[in-house]
């Protein structure tokens, strides 16, 4: 439950990151009269090559729109490695794992360096790598990265449905997520005996 409230926030800055994206697309439009002439210079220094030229307007569009699209999927990596080590580091829990009463321990720096890099990598990484693929046209190799990018986050996850239940981020950490105050309950002793009346 803590990990759907930390990825809930995480799905919170990819929308925003998401609308910042597409309105600096959509800003493009508003410099596209720049292009339109550095383009049309082009065309008319072109030599005849007319094809040439406009092919090289709309390239430096789609460069454009691609490298806003990669810059806002970067920015989704470095802030949820942020927010999962500064949390870690600072307080040894994350707003998940503070509203269920959960904390990582031990919570050292290094240590919420190392835990928030392979939870990183496991959430967000290897999916944004896939994406930013896709948008340079490298469909194939995307697919395969997707695909490693399921498996890592199994290896992360599953590993907590195990008795110890360390999730791979926490092994690689020397770290634990422990329970404040919520143990095991203790036993409810039972009641005495009903008096019996002769």
């Amino acid at each position: 439950m803590a990990w759907f409230i930390d990825f809930a926030l995480v799905l919170a800055a990819a929308s925003a990151l998401a609308v910042l994206t597409f309105h600096r697309i959509s800003a493009l439009v508003t410099d596209v009269p720049d292009l339109a002439t550095r383009g049309g210079w082009d065309i008319l220094t072109s030599r005849g090559d007319v094809l040439d030229a406009s092919e090289g307007f709309g390239l430096s569009l789609w460069r454009k729109v691609v490298r806003d699209v990669e810059q806002a999927f970067g920015l989704l990596v470095i802030a949820t490695f942020l927010y999962q080590w500064a949390a870690l580091a600072l307080t040894g829990r994350t707003l998940g794992k503070a509203l269920l009463g959960l904390k990582v321990a031990p919570s050292r720096a290094r240590r919420a360096a190392l835990r928030a890099a392979v939870t990183t990598t496991a959430d967000v990484a290897v999916y944004a790598l896939a994406c930013v693929l896709l948008v340079e046209g490298e469909f194939m190799l995307s697919v395969l990265v997707w695909a490693v990018a399921v498996v890592v986050f199994l290896l992360n996850a599953l590993p907590v449905l195990a008795p110890a239940g360390r999730s791979l981020a926490d092994r690689v950490a020397g770290t634990a997520v422990t329970g404040l105050g919520l143990g095991t309950p203790a036993a409810v002793p039972a009641p005495p005996p009903a008096p019996t009346y002769y």
